[in-house]
């Protein structure tokens, strides 16, 4: 029985060593391919060696340099057959492109750097707590940095860029850890070409949960999103994408709040990778890559966020405005062209011909056109005639939308337009032009209509004419011109009143070198440097040039005015000229030039504490103007222009060409615009009486300009940028005035308290604005400073 049974086991030994065999060559063709691939220390790659980059196990993804134009950059991508890399990630995306002879190295001292041409060090990865051992490349297309104990010490998942990949989370903290503006998760890249930092990003806000926005939108709130889904509910959450195409929000216990796709199962055994992209029109988009040998792919689309382009915010430029197409157009509004015609998305400039007065002013409108930016005034139940004529009034109002029985007045610079694509929408745009200049068109045409024998008839009797003034005028000239200046004299009061030299206009003529050495031009004259006799002293010498009508009454109030001031804050008059028809004041040169010289300067920026002291001297200046000399002053053209710097660095206040002088018990005045725009304040254009607080206003707009180093319209920065004024009010809304000193070292207490003066100093209602003395007491800390009101933009 026993040698029976051992014959048996013996011939049943082949088939279970058989069986044995299959059983081990099956369980280990089910094991999966290895999930990563270990980097070690003292591996590296460039873009020109054996090795330009770290694969993943399925040779999916890959690590390493990709070519942009002449150059490289670091970055992950999909490996799917197409003629231009699918980047799903980048290093450094702001850092210039490096050459084929960088090094990208994980160093034996624990780093991972790229080591350019020239020798220069940069660090891919900064500020890990522990060194790192190894790295690995994920088929998730994961890039991992482990330390010596196997722990996960960093990963791009953490970092994205453009793009979530499936199995990717982006986690959202809310509460105090996210502020107004939203949390940032996605940017897009300029171009398909080049990855760094583009136009429109993906963020999380209170207001309206995920959204996409303009890049350079400071608020990130509803007024600037253009798309956004999922409300926020005080909740930390993860945006997540899934191996399915499963793009949802799930709260920190993993449960799914809401989905943005369905998800697309594949009972297929092709291999799918799903990535949504924030691309480069600002469109947040779904796409599946189904992976075949060789690596050749077929992409296909799946998902996006919006399905008109023109409906993304920013997708033209300011003063144009978006027109479906393939591509999309963008159109400049009437009276403006492009800033670059090579680029017409960048937007557009005010053409030279649409200068002018209000009175000058006509409307234009575009049909069905929509501009999506805060407007500054609603005028409910109007119509469009009445709308285009409520614009057409007003000096502020540059356009105006009409929509639905509403009337929407807006300000340069106008954002967001876009035509609607329905018609059946009573919307229509009025934009302010400068008319064309009918009266010389209509002169030129009637002169070439005249007859020549007309034309010659009055040039003889010109002639005639001419001669004969010139025997009378020649006459009557000396006694003329005596009762001229005997006229000036008396009604300027004497001379002995204002305690002023009296020059000779050889004398200045002497002084000047024949007026060689041009200074400036202010608003009435031209402002000369010159020597008096003997080189005793260097002067700056104004030579009035319309002197007949308000060059004339310019000289009396500027002599009357200047002549009795005395501040340290003041530029000193020295003396005149009255002789004949030549009106000429002397005034102490000032040797460091202007204020807008100072602080717009390229060198760089002054000190923060030299700007707090030219602030407050400009401040005293004109409150002396304002409460301490007799009569009262109201300067009316406060510009950094005509704030000057002496040699000992003291801001003094100039050129009272605009002064517009009080008589006792007179606090306010009516009087035509003047000054220089960007300074003046609303009454000016509203015909509402002047008061001292016009010059606070122009001293507000001035005082920003020296806290920012900029003046407040600047065309080349980012388009929230432009109006330096909105800049500030949105950054100190979103509590983010960090933005506005890059870096320096400032008192941030005071930098915030002198912001605050600032934005009380440029409201809009002349009665909300401090009186200067007030201005003085809040910056120097010695009075309360309130939360100013958010100017109308």
């Amino acid at each position: 029985m026993l040698n029976s049974l051992c014959s048996q086991t013996h011939e049943m030994a082949p088939t279970i060593w058989v069986v044995f065999l299959l059983a081990f060559a099956i369980v280990a063709r089910s094991q999966p391919t290895p999930l990563s691939r270990n980097i070690s220390l003292g591996e590296s790659i460039s873009p020109t060696g054996n090795r330009i980059s770290w694969l993943s196990p399925s040779g999916h993804f890959a690590f390493g340099f990709y070519q942009e134009g002449q150059g490289f950059a670091v970055g992950i991508w999909l490996i799917d057959g197409s003629p231009n890399k699918t980047v799903v990630w980048t290093a450094n995306t702001d850092d210039p492109l490096v050459s084929a002879k960088a090094t990208l190295i994980l160093t034996k001292d624990d780093k991972l750097v790229l080591t350019t041409e020239g020798g220069q060090t940069i660090s891919i990865v900064d500020g890990l707590d522990e060194p790192i051992y190894s790295a690995s490349m994920f088929d998730t297309g994961n890039f991992v940095l482990y330390s010596a104990d196997s722990q996960i010490i960093w990963q791009s998942f953490d970092y994205p860029t453009d793009t979530i990949l499936a199995g990717q989370s982006l986690i959202l903290y809310p509460g105090e850890r996210l502020s107004s503006s939203g949390h940032e998760l996605l940017s897009s890249s300029v171009s398909k070409t080049n990855h760094t930092i583009g136009r429109f990003r993906l963020t999380f806000n209170r207001d309206n949960g995920l959204s996409l926005t303009p890049a350079a939108t400071i608020d990130a709130g509803y007024s600037s999103s253009y798309w956004s889904d999922y409300s926020y509910n005080d909740e930390d959450f993860k945006l997540k994408l899934d191996e399915n195409g499963h793009m949802y929000v799930a709260m920190k216990n993993d449960t799914i709040s809401w989905n943005l796709t369905e998800g697309w199962p594949s009972f297929s055994h092709t291999s799918v990778i799903y990535r949504a992209t924030v691309d480069q029109d600002g469109i947040f988009r779904l796409y599946s890559h189904s992976m075949r040998k060789n690596n050749n792919s077929t992409g296909e689309f799946k998902w996006q966020s919006l399905h008109d382009e023109c409906s993304v915010y920013g997708s033209c430029g300011i003063n144009s405005y978006c027109m479906l197409g393939e591509p999309i157009n963008c159109t400049c509004v009437p009276g403006f062209d492009y800033i670059n015609s090579s680029k017409t998305s960048a937007g557009c400039k005010m053409s030279w011909g649409n200068v002018g007065s209000v009175e000058e002013k006509r409307m234009t409108s575009i049909q069905n056109a929509l501009f999506k930016q805060d407007y500054y005034s609603l005028l409910k139940n109007m119509g469009q005639e009445d709308c285009k004529e409520a614009c057409l009034t007003d000096a502020n109002c540059v356009a105006a939308l009409s929509y639905f029985g509403s009337c929407y007045k807006l300000k340069f610079p106008l954002r967001y337009g876009q035509t609607s694509k329905y018609q059946s929408i009573p919307s229509v745009l009025f934009v302010k032009l400068a008319n064309p200049d009918s009266a010389r068109e209509k002169h030129t045409s009637s002169i070439s209509k005249t007859p020549i024998m007309i034309l010659v008839i009055g040039a003889i009797l010109t002639i005639c004419s001419g001669i004969t003034m010139a025997v009378f005028g020649y006459l009557i000239s000396r006694r003329g011109l005596w009762a001229h200046a005997k006229s000036c004299e008396d009604k300027l009061g004497t001379t002995e009143d204002i305690v002023l030299r009296s020059f000779s206009y050889n004398e200045l003529a002497v002084a000047t070198n024949g007026f060689d050495q041009v200074l400036g031009r202010g608003s009435f004259g031209t402002v000369y440097k010159g020597a008096l006799s003997n080189n005793e002293r260097t002067v700056a010498v104004k030579r009035l040039e319309k002197v007949v009508e308000e060059g004339e009454r310019e000289f009396q109030m500027e002599m009357r005015a200047i002549g009795r001031t005395h501040h340290r804050n003041l530029v000193r008059l020295i003396g005149f000229c009255n002789e004949g028809f030549n009106r000429l004041l002397v005034y102490e040169y000032m040797k460091n030039g202007s204020l807008a010289e100072f602080i717009f300067s390229a060198e760089g920026r002054p000190l923060w504490s030299d700007r707090v002291r030219i602030i407050l001297e400009v401040a005293r200046g004109i409150l002396y103007l304002h409460e301490d000399c007799e009569p009262h002053i109201i300067h009316c053209d406060i510009k950094p222009q005509n704030i000057l710097i002496d040699e000992f660095w003291t801001a003094k206040i100039s050129d009272f060409g605009l002064a517009k002088l009080l008589t006792p018990n007179q606090t306010r005045t009516f009087t035509g615009p003047r000054g220089t725009r960007g300074y003046l304040a609303p009454e000016w254009y509203q015909n509402k009486p002047i008061s001292v607080k016009a010059d606070i206003y122009s001293f507000g707009i001035v005082l920003l300009e020296i806290v920012c180093c900029r003046r407040n319209i600047e065309l080349e920065v980012e388009d929230d940028e432009i109006i330096l004024t909105d800049w500030i009010s949105k950054c100190y809304r979103a509590g983010e005035l960090g933005k506005l000193f890059h870096g320096e070292e400032v008192e941030k207490k005071q930098f915030e308290r002198i912001v605050m003066v600032g934005l009380w100093c440029i409201q809009s209602e002349p009665a909300f604005r401090p009186t200067m003395k007030n201005v003085i007491l809040m910056i120097e800390g010695n009075m309360e400073v309130q939360v100013p009101p958010f100017p109308a933009s």
